[in-house]
């Protein structure tokens, strides 16, 4: 190995190192447990996700991690063109016949040969890459009306109305809360971060309204009592499993609800049998993780040498915190269902592998740092 290689790798920020291979591993053991029984349902094989979580998932991903580690982070930049492309490029894809098609009535995935993957996780990495080179090359302009808010709403207008045709509400959300947070992070006027934000409220509110299936979820969300048997069950057996848990929780793998009683244990629900299973106590000792995870993020934010390194924290920082929210509030009732995957926990081989990249670029800024980044 060239010695300038080991010199990248050896100087890859310690905290985000150990905090995402904690969770991940962490996401494994908590996989093994929840999903046994439904995995052996349907292929007779009770390891079936997780040994699909560690070959699809974090094996890729460690190489993803690694590439974007060891590679200078500031080379992104001048390619931030191509990675505009790229977004839409992956957009378009799920519309293609022969490659998109329809997932649990949302066309967000796509096959090339054997290989099956939701092009809108990646969408989360190829957009923020670029709008943090589109900020830090603007620097003030990127505050003014005309040259600054304006095109930043129609810039992520353009990808939040492919996810709204797909339709994918949970990855809008995400991408769009992550856009906004880094807007803010620029430098922006807190009127047009507000603006931006009411609008984004406004859009969900209008989606609800036409919506006749989403509709139906912020009903259940607002009185999930009405139908305890059909739309409100999903919150309904997620609020019963985070209930039985207690403090303490049941005793790992001693979930009841996993017995095909609460839908998507593997994916959306996971945090509910964690909570089950493992107690308050231990959601909050995961929860503490996540936050300090993303503190990291901003922390290298803060003591990044460029804007363009300072933003590619925050975005990624912001991302892992909002879809752990919307995920969590979700599940114990406090939003409406909107299908989002607890990051490096729910079973999900693209949003894995996508986030392990995100998380080995962020794990690279700190070495082109002046001072180093204190704890």
């Amino acid at each position: 190995m060239p010695l300038k290689l080991k010199e990248r790798l050896t100087r890859l920020d310690p905290f985000i190192l150990m905090m995402t291979a904690g969770l991940v591993v962490f996401g494994l053991i908590a996989l093994m447990s929840a999903t046994g029984p439904i995995a052996f349902q349907r292929t007779g094989d009770s390891l079936y996700f997780v040994k699909r979580q560690i070959l699809l998932g974090v094996l890729p991903g460690l190489v993803l991690f690694a590439f974007f580690a060891v590679i200078e982070y500031k080379r992104w930049k001048s390619l931030a063109g191509l990675l505009l492309i790229a977004t839409f490029a992956l957009l378009l894809l799920v519309y293609i016949p022969g490659i998109g098609f329809t997932v649990g009535g949302s066309r967000s995935w796509a096959a090339l040969g054997p290989i099956r993957f939701q092009p809108s996780e990646f969408v989360k990495l190829t957009f923020l890459i670029y709008l943090a080179a589109w900020l830090a090359e603007r620097k003030e302009k990127a505050h003014s009306l005309k040259e600054g808010a304006l095109p930043f709403a129609g810039l992520l207008g353009a990808v939040v109305l492919f996810l709204v045709l797909q339709p994918d509400t949970g990855t809008m959300v995400v991408l769009a809360g992550t856009s906004v947070m880094m807007y803010l992070a620029s430098g922006a006027p807190l009127l047009w971060f507000a603006t931006l934000s009411l609008s984004g409220v406004g859009l969900v509110a209008l989606l609800i309204k036409i919506s006749p299936y989403r509709a139906a979820r912020f009903m259940t969300f607002l009185h999930p009592e009405l139908d305890p048997k059909g739309i409100g069950y999903h919150i309904n057996q997620a609020i019963l499993a985070i209930g039985s848990g207690g403090f303490f929780g049941l005793g790992y793998g001693n979930s009841r609800q996993k017995f095909l009683y609460l839908p998507e244990v593997e994916a959306d629900s996971i945090f509910a049998i964690i909570a089950e299973e493992m107690g308050f106590v231990v959601v909050l000792l995961l929860l503490a993780a996540y936050a300090f995870l993303v503190f990291r993020c901003f922390k290298i934010a803060k003591e990044a040498d460029d804007a363009f390194g300072a933003l590619l924290a925050v975005g990624v920082g912001s991302w892992v915190g909002i879809q752990l929210l919307i995920n969590v509030m979700s599940m114990t009732g406090l939003m409406p269902m909107t299908g989002v995957t607890l990051p490096f926990i729910s079973h999900g081989g693209t949003s894995m592998v996508v986030l392990l990249g995100a998380m080995g670029l962020v794990a690279g800024i700190p070495r082109h740092a002046k001072k180093r980044i204190h704890v």
